[in-house]
């Protein structure tokens, strides 16, 4: 059976959205975790993964220039776009994109794709299950790539294990992570914070779910900061049949429980504890019905194109 994929994504940094993550995998029935923010993960750092396997992840290709057989001619140096063959016949594998033109301009056949490790994937025991991870190289390209190979590896663990649920921590913005993040999941929980950038934020993530026909939650974190941005976003959410799950209050329980490697939940029971036990009760019962309920007429509706006016 395929398993239900909960998405906990954010349209800016800062939100708190790994920390919700790691909670709702302490409180979620045995699950499959992933770590798609693999330009800057740090689930790891709340859920202290024993490491199981790690392998190589072969992201964009590297023109490499055979000295013996190349003329100098200067061709390679004048198709490159990006620069990154200087005059000295040099790559610059900061620069080069593998996309193979001056492969095919060489006169002399003197270029050729390598493969280059660009990160790497890991898979991982934690106390709440497997999880699978990964970490893209500074200045790598690729990372919707790598976020599909750590999706799929969830989905392969999901299936050897039995477990009928991944929980992923998805990375900010809306750019190509995020899209191969929120690419066939059940649903997506779009973190927001109560600031105009947190409000404008919410709106891009919730198109690109959309876009994908993904249905889309949301939840105010930090709410008691600005009590009219939460309930401008709670209205934005209204006026575009967001379904919101209510508000999460700042809790200084947060830092302290990360101080200490836990999740807000194990460190006591104070107000953004029972909050996020609240938050997992709507959003389990969202997943619930037939374990494909959420994508037949569940949360979100249908998206339509959004204004200027929808991110003002």
């Amino acid at each position: 059976m395929r398993p239900v994929q909960l998405a906990v994504v954010s349209g800016k940094g800062g939100t708190g959205k790994t920390t919700i993550t790691a909670a709702l995998a302490a409180l979620a029935p045995p699950a499959v975790l992933a770590d798609c923010d693999v330009d800057a993960p740090n689930l790891h750092l709340l859920l202290d993964p024993t490491i199981e396997g790690r392998e190589d992840f072969h992201g964009l290709p590297l023109a490499s220039v055979d000295a013996a057989a190349c003329t100098r001619c200067g061709v390679c140096h004048r198709t490159c776009r990006f620069d990154a063959i200087d005059e000295g016949y040099a790559v610059d594998p900061a620069g080069c994109e593998g996309c193979g033109a001056c492969v095919l301009a060489c006169p002399e056949g003197a270029i050729r794709l390598v493969e280059r490790v660009s990160g790497e994937v890991l898979t991982s025991s934690t106390r709440f299950g497997p999880m699978v991870h990964a970490t893209l190289r500074a200045g790598e390209g690729a990372s919707g790539k790598l976020v599909c190979e750590v999706r799929q590896r969830a989905e392969r663990l999901s299936q050897s294990t039995g477990r009928g649920l991944i929980i992923i921590d998805g990375p900010p913005g809306t750019g190509c992570p995020v899209i191969a993040t929120l690419s066939g999941v059940d649903l997506a929980l779009v973190v927001a914070e109560p600031t105009p950038s947190g409000r404008q934020g919410l709106a891009r993530a919730v198109e690109v779910a959309h876009h994908f026909k993904v249905p889309a939650c949301a939840v105010v974190n930090r709410a008691d900061w600005n009590d009219d941005e939460a309930r401008a976003i709670e209205g934005w959410c209204a006026s575009r049949g967001v379904r919101a799950l209510g508000r999460l209050p700042y809790d200084e329980a947060a830092t302290e429980a990360m101080m200490a490697g836990r999740t807000v939940v194990e460190h006591g029971d104070g107000a953004l504890s029972r909050a996020v036990r609240a938050l997992w009760g709507e959003l389990e019962a969202m997943l619930a019905p037939g374990r494909d309920g959420p994508r037949d007429g569940g949360p979100g509706g249908t998206a339509g194109s959004r204004s200027d006016e929808d991110q003002r």
